[in-house]
């Protein structure tokens, strides 16, 4: 199971879309996801330990996956790929 962490803030479209690329590939991929508000100090330090400059967020296993829009097709290559390393 990959563990994301999604920061997002509040009213965010773009943080909406993540959540629906999510549901999407979650379909085909076991994700244990954590929403986490930017707005938090929890939040603050996270995006600040992995460069996140706006929401929403993206970690992958707590490394840095990318910011602003979620790609799909972005996020199902590197979910691809963390499957076929060897643990």
């Amino acid at each position: 199971m990959t563990a994301i962490t999604l920061l997002t803030r509040a009213d965010c479209a773009l943080c909406e879309h993540a959540r629906q690329v999510l549901t999407q590939v979650g379909a085909d991929h076991p994700l244990e996801i954590t929403e986490i508000d930017l707005a938090s100090e929890q939040g603050r330090a996270l995006a600040a330990r992995a460069g996140v400059m706006f929401a929403p967020g993206v970690l992958l296993d707590g490394r840095p996956f990318g910011y602003g829009r979620l790609s799909e097709r972005r996020l199902r290559r590197a979910l691809g790929r963390l499957a076929t390393e060897p643990h």
